[in-house]
């Protein structure tokens, strides 16, 4: 997959409702295309969309290790729901969690940027390599209005992190109310959380609800600055690796 190709594919695809962008994409990768799933609303919504699709694709979740008992409920009710979908979930590399313990404490990420960005790597970006190294595409639930973070972001993105694999953003341009909107008319499970103010859903201890007015994403990582909220999975590079799991 070519730059020229990605342009090709947004232009063609900025019109097409999430669906069919997820029908194109099965009929094209097959069981070599993946969802990944944090069990938040637009993720989940991505599910029931692929369980019309596809039967082929799978879904991935990413077990930090300190997700929140709302969120594994959420878990059980979309592998209830949606059965004929493959499930994965990866957990971080146990040395790793084990070293970052013992050199930092639980709460390291609390103290710096550098610091929460290791913790990051460890319990998601390199978890995202093994659930992806056999992917040729996989699926997010990015939207532009998020966050700052991701006001361009387009439907189709060249995944050079991940030997250059399509990324795929089939809500991009979709708002909140639509979102929940489909939610609602397709009885799509959804995380307790949202009812409680997350609309955003991450680890237990980064993540909290949000005042009205606020940003989407201000409960996430909510002591740093706007700019910096990525945890890594969706920011080009590897620098969020530390050395000794690289």
């Amino acid at each position: 997959m070519t730059e020229i190709d990605v342009a090709g594919l947004n232009e063609r695809f900025e019109d097409v409702e999430p669906i069919h962008i997820l029908e194109w994409a099965s009929s094209k990768y097959g069981d070599r295309l993946k969802l990944a799933c944090s069990l938040g609303a637009e993720d989940n919504v991505l599910t029931a969309m692929l369980a019309e699709a596809s039967s082929r694709a799978s879904v991935f979740v990413l077990d930090t290790g300190r997700l929140n008992p709302e969120t594994y409920q959420t878990l059980s009710a979309l592998r209830s729901r949606y059965g004929g979908l493959n499930f994965e979930v990866f957990f971080p590399n146990g040395e790793s969690v084990e070293r970052l313990m013992s050199l930092k404490g639980p709460f390291s990420f609390y103290d710096s940027v550098e610091n929460r960005r290791e913790c990051c790597g460890i319990r998601k970006v390199e978890p995202l390599r093994r659930a992806l190294a056999t992917a040729e595409a996989w699926v997010t639930g990015l939207r532009r209005g998020q966050s700052v973070t991701r006001a361009n972001l387009p439907i189709f993105e060249l995944d050079e992190d991940h030997g250059n694999i399509l990324k795929i953003n089939p809500l991009a341009g979709w708002t909140t109310d639509e979102v929940m909107a489909y939610a609602r008319s397709k009885r799509v499970p959804l995380n307790p959380l949202h009812e409680k103010g997350y609309p955003s859903i991450g680890c237990e201890p980064c993540t909290r609800a949000i005042e009205p007015g606020e940003d989407l994403r201000a409960g996430r990582w909510w002591w740093e600055s706007p700019d910096l909220k990525e945890c890594g999975l969706h920011v080009k590079g590897d620098l969020l690796i530390p050395n000794f799991q690289k």
